[in-house]
C-alpha cells in the first residue's frame, strides 16, 4: 500500500487560508464559471458549465468574451438551442477559441444533443452509465461522451473532450465538475448528484501543478493523470469528503506570489 504524504503544519494552515480567501463570491465574476451561474435549467447550466470548460485556456479575459460569445450563438438559450438543432445554422467555418473552431463547437452540441435525447441530462446520463462506480469518475465520463461523439458525428474530436484518457490530466472537465459537483453555496453550482465532491480530481494545469510541487505536495514532474491522482490524494489527507476545495487555494497561490516573498 503507498504511504501518504505527511503535509507539514505550516503548508496545511496556509492551504487553508488560502483556500477561504480565495473561494469567495468575489472570485466569480472574473471567471469563466460566471457563465453557467446565470442559468437555472440544470440542462443549460450542464451545457454552459462544459462548454465554457472547454474553451478555459489562455488569457481568462479572452475566455470569459469567447465564453459570451457562445452564449449569444446559442441567443442566451444554450438546452433550447441544443433540443432545436440551431448549431445546423452556423454556417461557414469561423473561430471562436483559439484553435476551438465552430466545426468543433457543432461536433460537441451534436454529441450533446444525442445524450440529452435519450438521457434527459448529462447528470442522468452519468447516474444511468454509473460512472461512480469508477475510481475516477471524470475520466470514466469522458470516456463515456466520447464514445456518444462517435455515434452522433462518426468520429471523436479532442477540441471537444480529450483523447489519450490514461494519460491526459483532464484539467478542464475536471474543472467542470468542480462547478457542477462541489455544493458549498459560494462560487461552485453543486447542481449534480451523479458523483459526491469526494471523488472531484484537481484540474490541474502548469501553474497549479507547479505550485503544488514548491509546497512539496506533488514530486511527479508531468502535469498528467498520474500527478492529478497524486495530488488529489494527497489533499484528501486534509479534507477526504472535498480535497478540490484547495484548488482555490493553489491557483491563489500561484498568482499571488506568495511562496516567493
Amino acid at each position: 500500500m503507498k504511504e501518504q504524504k505527511k503535509i507539514p503544519e505550516e503548508v496545511e494552515r496556509l492551504l487553508v487560508e488560502q483556500a477561504e480567501l480565495i473561494n469567495s463570491t468575489d472570485f466569480i465574476a472574473s471567471d469563466p464559471v460566471q457563465f453557467p451561474r446565470r442559468f437555472s435549467d440544470l440542462r443549460d447550466i450542464e451545457i454552459v458549465a462544459i462548454l465554457s470548460a472547454t474553451i478555459a485556456w489562455g488569457n481568462r479575459k479572452m475566455i470569459c468574451s469567447n465564453c459570451e460569445k457562445m452564449l449569444r450563438l446559442m441567443d442566451y438559450q444554450p438546452y433550447a438551442y441544443v433540443a432545436d438543432r440551431g448549431f445546423e445554422d452556423l454556417g461557414e467555418r469561423f473561430n471562436i477559441h483559439r484553435t476551438f473552431f465552430s466545426d468543433d463547437f457543432y461536433h460537441m452540441l451534436n454529441g450533446l444533443e444525442r445524450v440529452y435525447r435519450q438521457y434527459g441530462s448529462i447528470n442522468n446520463f452519468a447516474k444511468a452509465r454509473e460512472v461512480a462506480a469508477s475510481p475516477t469518475p471524470a475520466w470514466r465520463l469522458v470516456e463515456l461522451l466520447n464514445a456518444e461523439m462517435l455515434e452522433a458525428n462518426g468520429t471523436t474530436n479532442p477540441r471537444c473532450f480529450p483523447l489519450g484518457l490514461d494519460k491526459t490530466a483532464l484539467k478542464r472537465i475536471n474543472m467542470a465538475l468542480r462547478w457542477l459537483v462541489r455544493h458549498d453555496g459560494i462560487v461552485d453550482m453543486g447542481v449534480w448528484d451523479c458523483i459526491n465532491p469526494a471523488q472531484l480530481f484537481i484540474p490541474l494545469d502548469v501553474h497549479v501543478g507547479n505550485t503544488a510541487r514548491a509546497l512539496g505536495l506533488l514530486t511527479r514532474r508531468s502535469n498528467d493523470k498520474q500527478a492529478v491522482l497524486d495530488l488529489t490524494e494527497t489533499l484528501r489527507t486534509l479534507k477526504p469528503d472535498d480535497p478540490v476545495v484547495f484548488d482555490y487555494a493553489l491557483f491563489g497561490i500561484g498568482i499571488t506570489g506568495i511562496l516567493k516573498n
